[in-house]
């Protein structure tokens, strides 16, 4: 899928990606730290994860259709070589987000996980969304850099020069 009605169809994905990734792992983190979010939460955030998993490898081979199709150039390929990594860093907060299915299903039966097994799963919650939130800002930080970098030095050099 190279195109969605002839918009270049990563244009459109990746802003899922940008509202899903940070979305997720905020709730992942609250669904963790908190158990009336996870009773409330935990299915939404499951879902969230999941998309967020499918559409993370149809956004980067859509990224690479339109790399192809404009060329290649240094800033690109810096973003290209960073949206490759996603996946690895989505996967983890749908792994938790099973994990906390695990914690929320064993207390609906008052057959609770251990303090420490929930406190791992916790941890583990907050390392995994802090992680896909600051990747996923350096990956679309290096594709605005790619496509506006050069508009916008020429702006900074116009008004510095005024």
């Amino acid at each position: 899928m190279s195109t969605i009605n002839g918009l270049p169809a990563h244009v459109l994905l990746v802003h899922v990606i940008v509202v899903f990734v940070p979305l997720t792992s905020v709730l992942l983190i609250l669904s963790a730290l908190w158990p009336a979010a996870r009773r409330r939460l935990i299915w939404l955030v499951t879902a969230l994860a999941a998309v967020t998993v499918a559409l993370t490898p149809l956004t980067i081979d859509a990224g690479e259709s339109l790399e192809h199709r404009l060329g290649s150039a240094p800033a690109i390929e810096i973003h290209a070589d960073l949206g490759a990594t996603m996946i690895y860093f989505v996967v983890p907060l749908l792994l938790v987000a099973a994990l906390l299915i695990v914690v929320h299903l064993r207390e609906q039966r008052e057959r609770p996980l251990s303090r420490v097994i929930t406190a791992v799963i916790a941890v583990l919650a907050i390392g995994c969304g802090i992680a896909a939130g600051t990747q996923v800002f350096r990956v679309g930080e290096s594709g605005s850099r790619a496509v506006w970098g050069a508009h916008t030095d020429s702006v900074a050099a116009a008004t510095v020069a005024v």
